[in-house]
């Protein structure tokens, strides 16, 4: 569905006076024909040969730096060579050896060195000649290889020329690949129809001779496989007939082609090796010549020698075909496009013909200037699609690419060029599968008039992206403009009947049209179509606008205006736009201009970084988008006034329908970027001066997240869009066509529906597509309730309704939200009519969050009532809906048996599972038989209520019932002010007591009024004041009040709450020496002597406080100790750690050098990081491959961390152990700032084991928090900016695993505590 457009365009013209000067001096002829083309890659330069009619050979380059240059170019004249024949065999350019060679038709070989800049280095030097003459002359692709062909022999050389192998040329043999006979017979003895056999006895002789006069000189032809394999000669074989043989690439013979009558000697074979192209003449020798098809074929042949289909050139045939035969055919490095040379009596023209599904279409025809001839046709070796032709004075280098013709309205249509038809196929309507089409046009003027040239292929045709118009443009600048008058509808008319509506024929000079663009506008009933031209002279581009004015009248004839306005540079584009606006340009460097025609002006508004070849227009808000693709790859966009923003950078085709820039990558994926997004960014960034890429790495990557992307098939590409449709036309590497809908094409119709209040398109759309139909109210939930009576009326179908409904059911909606609509959906509904939509009305109860059974149960006892004949259908509806147990079981709830009789026959349940439950039912009281029913269904608390209705005869059952299901809360909230309130509150007590929650127990047995069962409640939860509270109350004897002081000190004592075990012991147990005993154990001294000293009990202080103190201070000596050893300890193995990570770090980790180039795979002793350094003394983990359960990777998530030696996580380990140390000498600190007033007070004894106390604590403190700063002292290293690259970013990730645990583990705040004393301190 592509054609060939016409990219650029490059003359060289030879000067007479270049010709002249360079000429021998004893030569009158100044007459010079380039006739052979050679390129120099590696330099970027083009040499041409020229010959003349004395024998002079002149050689001349040009230069293709850069780009193909725009405009005309020049030669330069490198050198000369003469020879008796001045024809020339062959021009190649070796590039290993930087040599020119040229070879002659009179067997001479030339040869050039070339220095850097591409001049000759000296004269001409003849390396050989063959005296027989060479005939033709083919190098192999990588020119290691040449053939010659005489007259009589093939000989193959390599590039120093020396001789591989020389074989006749005629033989009699088939070759190495002869087919071998399986006994079938020959094709004599076959079976040959009603025809019977007497063809194959036609007269040799008169063939021979017909053939004769179809050869155009007898020579051979030699053409190489693509990957220089094989290459095959067309020559004469002993019967004159041509044929073809294929060598291989030592020069033995491979196979010979069939024979083919009429075969010509033209022949290529295509790059990709798949078959061997040449010419079948088969034209009549007059018009009672029957034995001949009268057709001009293109066959091909198969390397083995067997035919492999054809196809017709379209041009008719004069009665003898003189004056019309194929010259040479080519083929460019890709294979895609096919040359045909045809000389003709009023001028040679290159057909260009590209195949897809098995069909051959003609997309261009180049003509040669001024009616002229061509003298060579060759493709560029490495630039795709440059054809490159000469004539006797210029070289005309075209650059072709490849361009879908589509429009953007609501028809979808798409044209392919195809000769002088131009394919027609509305995708909005019909989907037709290439080569066929809907509709074949005919662009040839049935009434050629004298001025205009006969009709032929058009160089380039455009659909206007507003309106059904097609105009179409040939290259010697005619132009024709149609309505095509494409039907929409459904009906039985024409899918199209297209009308010309203006063709013209500019005929200015020598201009290369080779592009069109069509739009028009209609104002006061007058419509007015602008067709703008783009063609080359004389180096600069040209733009040729035509306004035609069209009335209503259908008498009127169109009004032309014509306006003409040269731009500053060639080869540059016109860019089509989605509304009428004046022409827009773009040259080759990528700026667009806006060209004013009417005043000839020209105004730059943005520009591409490159030119962009397929780009268009849009305006969004009268703000102009600019979309382009180029060469590269490179999707770009731009807007008036700011930077470009890339896209993409593996794009292969784009269009702009539904507010989206649709775009297919390389990846095989298409992406839909809203064109308001792409507005908005730009504008965003109009201030910014570099360029913004949306697919790379910067601050707008995260955009391209928010794009909706799909995968497509392999090799997709873009055909059209039809917005109206919501579909997507995609045409496979193969030629065949998918239709998609997109997911963001459908929603923007949907929205623009919903938005209009059309409800049942939307909701069609929805349905077609598998959309959740939710989205009608997530769009616009207001707008969808304020329309709900509209939106019954249009979707009436009760299967639409019940199926919107069950689809919200299941969205994401919120609960509430989905709640409401369904209320609101089905109160609609029952104001509608309630028996068209009673299973619609069921399911708005079903589907909603939380779903209402009981609700639509008691619908149905409704409808019962009212409407019997529909009791039955939506019984069985809404069993289908719901499950019929969950159906039974609410039925029962609802203690109606006569609804779950009904319920239980339509679901046919088994009348032994239900009757006998029933019946027993049936049997109890009231309340009692609803106790049962929500017992049965397990609904404890409503059971409970009504086991309470049912009587207090029932109060036991009902206390066990509360007991068996924990139902205390539900229990005290029935009988609260009751008698039964006080038994419910001791059960719900006893519960309490029962899972350790004293507390609560305490207070429920409080509540109860069973005050000794509080008091143990309370002496389990160690509430020693409410304890001694109620005992007071009670009047406990005080012997117990004793007895219980001491228990519940000791549980204090146990707990560590020291001075709460002095009260007690004090208050309630009248102990003093226990109580000061408690004190001195949590290191209370002060608290201590207080007591002493209110009790007046001196003997306690020599007693218990004194050598009290010096056990705390010997306790706090060995923790000193304990926390010293550890240090000296952890610090020491960590020293070792990193002296032996810093030595070896690699080795200690045990990991690999990720910096290693150049290696395949890991070796066999690589191995994955282990939890174990090399220094470990453990075994080596072995490698292997399990499945680790969830259990397992608890264990081993609990031993990361341990601190095991040896492991990598030692390190971490101790840092974490002195970083605890820390918050334990803090702690330790405050201990001994309590003891150390004592100390001073107390003796002379306690002073001395102070003062050491002091000393040695302070000692640690310092040697601690020196440790901690040199533990966790960073280095400053300078961090360089790293740069992206796969080594990087393995690095990073190594870095990561690896990353010093001194950064993992934070470092302990040690705080300044006041712990010393100063009178303590050693003078």
């Amino acid at each position: 569905m592509r054609n060939l457009t016409l990219s650029t365009v490059q003359i060289s013209t030879l000067q007479t006076e270049d010709v002249i000067q360079f000429s021998s001096p004893t030569s009158d002829d100044t007459t010079a024909v380039l006739s052979a083309i050679a390129f120099d890659l590696d330099r970027n330069a083009t040499f041409v040969g020229t010959e003349s009619s004395q024998g002079a050979i002149m050689v001349w380059k040009t230069s293709n730096r850069g780009s193909p240059t725009p405009g005309n170019g020049s030669f330069v004249f490198c050198g000369s060579y003469t020879s008796s024949n001045a024809g020339i065999a062959s021009l190649r350019v070796l590039s290993e050896s930087n040599q020119l060679v040229l070879v002659t038709r009179a067997g001479d070989i030339v040869v050039w060195e070339l220095d850097d800049s591409g001049g000759f280095v000296a004269d001409a030097d003849v390396l050989g000649t063959v005296e027989s003459g060479i005939e033709a002359v083919a190098w192999s692709p990588d020119d290691s290889l040449v053939t010659l062909a005489t007259g009589t022999n093939v000989i193959l050389m390599t590039s120093t020329f020396d001789v591989l192998s020389e074989v006749p040329i005629e033989t009699n043999e088939f070759g190495e690949d002869a087919p071998i006979n399986v006994g079938w017979g020959s094709k004599e003895t076959q079976f040959h129809g009603s025809i019977g056999r007497a063809h194959l006895k036609a007269d040799k002789e008169q063939v021979n001779v017909e053939h004769q006069g179809l050869v155009n000189d007898g020579r051979p032809r030699i053409t190489w496989r693509g990957d220089g394999a094989y290459f095959a000669i067309s020559s004469r074989s002993s019967s004159s007939l041509r044929v073809i043989k294929v060598y291989s690439r030592e020069g033995h013979l491979q196979s010979t082609s069939e024979t083919v009558p009429g075969l010509e000697a033209s022949t290529a074979w295509r790059p990709n090796g798949g078959l061997i192209a040449s010419t079948q003449n088969e034209a009549r020798s007059g018009p009672q010549d029957a034995r001949k098809s009268g057709k001009y074929d293109v066959v091909f042949f198969e390397r083995n020698g067997l035919r492999h289909g054809e196809f017709s050139l379209r041009r008719p045939l004069q009665d003898d075909g003189s004056g019309y035969k194929v010259k040479d055919l080519a083929w460019p490095p890709d294979s895609a496009v096919l040359a045909v040379w045809i000389e003709r009596l009023d001028g040679d023209v290159v057909q260009l013909w590209t195949t897809g599904n098995y069909h051959w279409y003609l997309k261009q025809e180049l003509q040669a200037p001024g009616g002229g001839h061509f003298t060579s046709v060759v493709w560029h070796p490495e630039a795709s699609l440059r054809l490159l032709t000469t004539t006797t004075s210029q070289l005309l280098s075209r650059t072709f690419a490849w361009e879908t013709c589509a429009d953007a309205n609501a028809t979808g249509t798409v044209g392919v060029v195809d000769g002088d038809d131009v394919l027609l196929t509305p995708f909005r309507t019909q989907n037709v599968p290439p080569p066929m089409s809907s509709y074949q046009l005919k662009t040839s003027l049935s009434t050629p008039s004298a001025h205009i040239p006969s009709a032929q292929t058009p160089v380039h045709i455009a659909l206007s992206p507003t309106n059904d118009l097609l105009a179409s443009v040939w290259q010697n600048g005619r132009v024709s403009v149609w309505s095509l008058n494409t039907r929409i509808g459904p009906g039985k008319e024409k899918v199209m009947d297209p009308a010309l509506i203006w063709t013209s024929g500019l005929c200015d000079g020598e201009k290369f049209w080779r592009q069109v663009t069509v739009s028009d506008v209609t104002e006061g009933g007058k419509r007015t179509v602008r067709v703008a031209l783009l063609g080359s002279e004389n180096g600069s581009d040209h733009v040729a606008v035509h306004e035609i004015s069209i009335s209503d009248a259908s008498d009127d004839k169109p009004e032309r205006e014509r306006f003409l306005v040269k731009m500053p540079e060639a080869n540059g584009r016109l860019i089509a736009s989605y509304i009428p606006l004046p022409p827009l340009w773009q040259d080759i460097d990528g700026e667009i201009s806006e060209v004013d025609h009417a005043q000839d002006i020209i105004s730059p508004i943005c520009a591409f970084p490159e030119q962009c070849f397929w780009a268009t227009c849009t305006v969004l808000d009268n703000t102009r988008l600019f979309v382009g693709l180029a060469y590269s790859g490179k999707l770009y966009c731009v807007t008036p006034g700011s930077q470009p923003v890339l896209l993409a950078n593996n794009a292969n085709s784009f269009a702009i329908a539904s507010g989206f820039v649709i775009f297919t990558t390389a990846a095989h994926d298409a992406q839909f970027v809203p064109v308001k997004m792409l507005v908005q960014h730009a504008q965003n960034k109009n201030n910014e001066e570099e360029e913004l890429s949306l697919a790379n790495g910067n601050s707008t990557t995260q955009l391209s997240d928010t794009w909706e992307k799909r995968r497509v098939e392999r090799g997709s590409r873009i055909v059209t869009v039809v917005p109206s449709t919501m579909s997507m036309v995609l045409q496979m590497p193969r030629g065949n066509l998918e239709t998609i809908n997109p997911r963001p094409l459908v929603m923007e119709v949907v929205k623009a529906d919903l938005d209009s209040g059309r409800w049942q398109k939307a909701f069609v759309s929805c349905r077609k597509h598998r959309i959740d139909l939710s989205i009608i109210v997530q769009h616009n939930q207001d707008a969808f309730m304020a329309g709900m009576s509209d939106f019954v009326d249009q979707v009436q179908d009760v299967d639409y309704v019940n199926l919107f409904l069950t689809n919200v059911g299941r969205s994401q909606l919120t609960q509430k939200a989905i709640t409401d609509v369904c209320d609101a959906v089905r109160r609609e509904l029952t104001i509608k009519d309630l028996s068209k939509y009673v299973n619609s009305i069921l399911t708005a109860h079903v589907v909603k969050s939380p779903p209402d059974h009981e609700a639509a149960l008691a619908m149905l006892l409704q409808l019962r009532d009212s409407q019997p004949e529909l009791v039955e259908d939506a019984v069985k509806y809404v069993i289908f809906l719901v499950d019929a147990d969950r159906l039974f079981d609410t039925a029962l709830g609802m203690y109606d048996f006569s609804l779950v009789l009904m319920i239980a026959q339509h679901a046919q349940k088994d009348p032994r599972d239900y009757l006998p439950f029933l019946r027993e039912l049936r049997a109890l009281p009231q309340y009692y038989q609803r106790f049962k029913i929500d017992d049965h269904l397990r609904r404890h608390g409503k059971a409970l209520s009504n086991l309470n209705l049912a009587g207090p005869d029932y109060f036991q059952e009902a206390l066990e019932y509360v007991d068996r299901y924990q139902l205390y809360e539900e229990g005290l909230t029935i009988w609260r002010g009751t008698e039964q309130h006080q038994a419910v509150l001791t059960a719900y007590g006893s519960w309490l007591f029962d899972r350790r929650d004293y507390k609560q127990a305490a207070l429920a047995f409080t509540e109860a009024g069973d005050l000794r069962k509080a008091m143990v409640a309370h002496e389990r939860a160690l509430e020693w004041q409410e304890l001694f509270d109620i005992s007071t109350r009670e009047k406990v004897p005080g012997e117990e009040v004793k007895e219980i002081a001491y228990r519940i000190s000791d549980e204090l004592l146990s707990k560590k709450r020291y001075l709460e075990t002095a009260r007690v012991y004090i208050d309630y147990a009248g102990d003093i020496r226990q109580a000061v005993v408690a004190l001195i154990q949590g290191n209370e001294l002060s608290e201590a002597r207080r007591i002493v000293s209110l009790h007046s009990t001196p003997g306690l202080f020599e007693d218990v406080i004194l050598p009290g103190a010096l056990e705390i201070r010997s306790q706090l000596a060995d923790d000193l100790t304990e926390m010293r050893d550890q240090l000296h300890k952890q610090i020491a193995r960590m020293q070792e750690l990193r002296i032996k990570k810093a030595e070896q770090p690699d080795a200690f980790y045990g990991t690999e050098d990720i910096n290693l180039h150049n290696v395949d795979a890991m070796t066999d002793v690589s191995m994955a990081p282990t939890a174990f350094t090399r220094y470990t003394a453990a075994p080596s983990v072995a490698s292997k491959a399990s499945k680790r359960s969830s259990k397992t990777k608890r264990k081993m998530e609990r031993k990361v961390g341990s601190g095991r030696k040896g492991t990598v996580d030692e390190e971490e380990y101790l840092l974490k152990s002195i970083s605890k140390l820390g918050a334990r000498w803090t702690v330790t600190q405050g201990e001994v700032r309590k003891l150390l007033p004592h100390l001073l007070q107390f003796s002379k004894a306690h002073r001395v084991e102070g003062e050491a106390l002091q000393q040695a604590f302070s000692a640690f403190d310092t040697e601690l928090r020196e440790a901690i700063d040199e533990i966790w002292k960073k280095p400053m290293v300078e961090q360089e900016q790293p740069v992206d690259s796969w080594a990087t970013r393995m690095q990073e990730k190594e870095r990561d695993r690896l990353m010093d645990p001194v950064e993992r583990v934070q470092k302990p705040e040690m705080g300044v505590v006041e712990w010393e004393l100063d009178l303590l301190r050693t003078r």
